[in-house]
């Protein structure tokens, strides 16, 4: 892996920790996982917690896509 890239499982920017439990909850419902009470994972079968993950990035890239195809259309975007 190149230096620099490894969080260590910490979140870039810090303040966004409370979105992103609620997204995680929220992306968990929406799959019919029932998570987990006091908020430890751990306990979670591996199968659910990647379900979630992997679910959270596909939304993720999801949002980014659209963000910058808005950029993209705007007058002054970065468009080439």
């Amino acid at each position: 892996m190149a230096q620099g890239q490894d969080t260590g499982g910490r979140l870039l920017v810090p303040q966004a920790k409370q979105a992103m439990d609620s997204f995680k909850y929220e992306v968990a419902r929406e799959l019919n996982i029932t998570p987990p009470q006091g908020g430890y994972w751990g306990n979670m079968p591996a199968r659910d917690c990647g379900a979630v993950g992997g679910h959270m990035v596909r939304r993720m890239i999801q949002m980014a896509e659209q963000s910058l195809a808005g950029r993209a259309g705007a007058p002054g975007g970065t468009a080439r």
